[in-house]
């Protein structure tokens, strides 16, 4: 069916509790996001632990249209913030009451009890990130968003079971025909419009009028207010110079976690990872998540380590990063970590991230442990791409003394490669040692070997710093490293500078490749792909143009049991999943759901599968709620068995349980949030 599609305003984009006039909603393919229609993020850094400023409780912003009614909302808030501040500050400590603590402790030189305090402070710590950390402007603010139910008939249908909408536009400006390429996007959503962006969100390919739904991944979804945020990964093909248009779906209580299929692989848990796609399989360090080996899924399957025995830490391909102290005293380096001080992990059908940080340790750690170059280094593996990206940064806690500083080492045992790669300040890839004029401005290096065309090239994508001098982009490779193989390293300080001030901060975005290189046409691929990965796709928000094209899809969005359709209806089940409570707070009559313990329920036939997960590793036993008891609530309790098989039709209930994602307080419902009275 060919349809022409003319919308008018009112009836294409709504801007609930808004407050802002007709002639400022979105209509325009670029769109200003305002101050006021983001979440109230600056704030947040000066309030206590778990929210105890004014106006500021998780966040909240408050979207009101009148003088009168921002008044008497900001005196009903204030009222409701004392007595929720003074609910929590009695089953908690403040972050400033447990730093009084701390010194008190270490006063009286009681280290046992400040080891105790300080891990108290760290959860303090994690708790307020989950609250209030800033991921910076959305792209589209919540308020701004479309209607399903005013789009075309044919596109209408193809997504029925959804509510909402909103537009992000694509432009390649570059000429490069892009395949499968991962565009990120930050999305914030009015909390009342979705239970779980994670289970709602579908991205859709707008093409010739007809909608196709392409690979997505939501992560990174934290509750602010009256605000949801999220980051979103999908991925987007152009022949080059297109602009493309997508729409991304949200607000369907029925939908189910999307089980999207692709070549990325990951086992494993926490940081020690092992990555495959199609292109290489990727070993973590079980020990400190730097990569450890990585394989060439090519016809004989080129293993690239490092052996021997390090520095008595696990050996590994990448070895950065680290310093040398004032006087050549000691190297201090992440590989010398017993576990990572801090990691975050996402798993997704697109990109698997591994995040960790923290401060390098001495050779005899704890001895030294010098709290001045904090170190951030973020791996990212992407599904169908022959390349993973690191990102890194190095902040300096306080002006200090070094000797050098590496940001970029890789070492590789064994004679794989014959030939040196390099690419200059213009871009272009050279064969052969790099020159000493051209020593310091490098922006690619590596290896491949003529014969089998194997290769291993990092690009230097992005190098600079802020508070700092230019920077060294050196780094040439060599073949013979003290009889051990082939590496390069880089050191971003320039010569003769010894000091490091307070407040630097050195940035690195790098890609390493694994594509067949040889003489006769890798020079090109590799140039192409720089290109490429230099000049990303630009990301704007939009809108559905007036007159716009639709024709029918030839399948609908919806899986089955997701449009209202489930031969159990969804609504039973969550009614029932609320009768499952948790006892252990033994006056809150909190349930799972209102926990946000429920990450999924799927129904097939007479089949019931309720996916849930738990707070924390404290209380591993998942099933405890789907076989226990309860004797000491309010009111009457259930287990997720007894609950769920009371429904009519029910034949069969199974219950699991996942550590992915992690749950936080973002996932509480707005009940729960207030039956906790966070």
């Amino acid at each position: 069916m060919n349809k022409k599609f003319s919308s008018k305003p009112d009836s294409e984009f709504r801007e609930a509790d808004s407050g802002i006039p007709a002639s400022e909603r979105l209509f325009a393919e670029e769109v200003p996001v305002k101050e006021s229609e983001t979440p109230n993020c600056d704030g947040m850094k000066r309030r206590k632990f778990l929210g105890m400023g004014l106006l500021g409780v998780a966040g909240l912003g408050l979207p009101l249209s009148t003088k009168a009614e921002k008044k008497t909302a900001i005196e009903n808030f204030v009222k409701e913030s004392v007595s929720v501040a003074e609910s929590v500050s009695s089953q908690s400590d403040s972050f400033e009451d447990k730093m009084d603590m701390l010194q008190k402790a270490w006063d009286k030189k009681d280290y046992r009890l400040a080891r105790a305090l300080t891990n108290s402070l760290r959860i303090s710590e994690i708790q307020a990130q989950a609250d209030h950390e800033d991921f910076g402007t959305p792209l589209i603010a919540a308020n701004q968003f479309g209607t399903v139910s005013s789009l075309p008939t044919a596109w209408k249908n193809w997504a029925k079971g959804w509510m909402y909408y909103k537009v992000v536009s694509l432009e390649e400006k570059a000429g490069i025909q892009r395949k499968a390429e991962p565009v990120e996007v930050l999305l914030s959503f009015q909390a009342s419009q979705t239970a779980s962006l994670a289970r709602e969100i579908r991205v859709a390919e707008i093409k010739s009028g007809v909608l196709t739904e392409v690979i997505s991944q939501v992560f990174s979804e934290v509750r602010r207010g009256a605000e949801k945020i999220c980051k979103l990964l999908f991925l987007a093909d152009n022949e080059g110079k297109e602009k493309r248009d997508y729409l991304i779906f949200y607000g369907n209580p029925d939908a189910e976690l999307p089980n999207y299929q692709s070549d990325l692989k990951v086992t494993g848990e926490g940081y020690g990872l092992d990555i495959e796609n199609e292109y290489f399989t990727a070993y973590l360090s079980k020990q400190t998540g730097q990569l450890a080996r990585l394989i060439l899924k090519r016809e004989h399957g080129l293993e690239i380590y490092s052996g021997g025995q390090g520095h008595g830490e696990p050996a590994g391909i990448d070895w950065a990063h680290d310093y040398v102290t004032e006087d050549n005293f000691q190297k201090v380096r992440i590989s010398l970590w017993d576990e990572c001080p801090d990691f975050e992990v996402v798993r997704g059908p697109i990109c698997t991230i591994i995040r960790r940080w923290g401060l390098p340790y001495s050779p005899v750690h704890p001895v030294f442990s010098p709290a001045r170059l904090n170190m951030d280094i973020e791996y990212r593996f992407y599904a169908g791409l022959p390349y993973f990206h690191k990102f890194g940064h190095m902040s300096a806690l306080k002006t200090f003394d070094m000797v050098y500083v590496r940001d970029d080492e890789w070492v590789i045992t064994g004679q794989s490669f014959t030939d040196i790669v390099w690419v200059n300040a213009e871009g272009k890839v050279q064969i052969g040692e790099v020159p000493e004029a051209s020593a310091d401005n490098l922006w690619g290096v590596g290896f491949f070997n003529k014969d089998t065309k194997d290769s291993f090239i990092g690009l230097f994508l992005e190098h600079h710093a802020d508070g700092f001098q230019e920077l060294r982009h050196n780094g040439s490779p060599s073949f013979y490293y003290k009889w051990h193989g082939q590496f390069w390293q880089r050191w971003p300080v320039p010569q003769g500078v010894k000091t490091i001030p307070e407040g630097a901060v050195f940035h690195q975005k790098n890609a390493y490749v694994t594509l067949p290189f040889d003489t006769k046409d890798g020079s090109g691929k590799i140039e192409r792909l720089r290109k490429e990965l230099m000049n990303p796709m630009a990301v704007s928000a939009s809108s559905i143009q007036q007159n716009i094209l639709s024709r029918d899809s030839p399948r609908r969005l919806a899986r089955l049991a997701e449009a209202q359709d489930s031969p159990i209806p969804k609504d039973l089940i969550w009614k029932a999943l609320r009768d499952v409570k948790d006892p252990q707070f033994y006056k809150s009559d909190i349930s799972i759901v209102d926990l946000g313990l429920v990450y999924d329920v799927t129904v097939r036939g007479s089949v019931v599968k309720v996916l849930i997960a738990m707070p924390h590793r404290g209380r591993p036993l998942g099933s405890y709620f789907a076989y226990g008891s309860n004797v000491v609530h309010p009111t009457t309790s259930k287990n997720i068995l007894t609950a769920v098989y009371e429904i009519p039709g029910v034949k069969k209930v199974i219950m699991e349980q996942t550590w992915y994602p992690g749950w936080s307080s973002n996932m509480l419902t707005d009940d729960g949030r207030k039956k906790l009275g966070i």
